[in-house]
């Protein structure tokens, strides 16, 4: 299995925000991403309707990139979404030491 020079750069956000996110990333070079709906616990999160806690939903959007464009990609997601402001949402980088199945990635590693 060959060694890759890529990250992993999740985005939790609030649910409908992916479409905005996700095209900022591909603009600033991500090939594509992965979206996986999930629910919030945060402190802030729960809202309480007719006294019964409601968790909001949300999207987590999940990017592989080469490591030469993961501050890029990460920049335009902080941007567009607004992260570096309170309750926006949260954007993480996880380098990865292995990775198949994604073409455009060896590729470019290749080279």
């Amino acid at each position: 299995m060959p060694q890759t020079q890529s990250d992993l750069i999740v985005a939790i956000v609030k649910k409908g925000s992916n479409p905005e996110l996700v095209e900022a990333a591909k603009k600033a070079g991500a090939q594509g991403a992965t979206i996986i709906y999930g629910r919030g616990t945060g402190l802030h999160d729960t809202k309480r309707l007719l006294g019964i806690p409601i968790e909001p939903e949300k999207d987590i959007i999940l990017i592989v990139v080469n490591r030469d464009i993961t501050d890029r990609v990460l920049d335009a997601i902080v941007k567009e979404g607004h992260l570096d402001k309170p309750n926006t949402g949260i954007a993480f980088v996880m380098e990865l030491s292995k990775v198949v199945g994604i073409a455009h990635l060896l590729e470019q590693n290749q080279s």
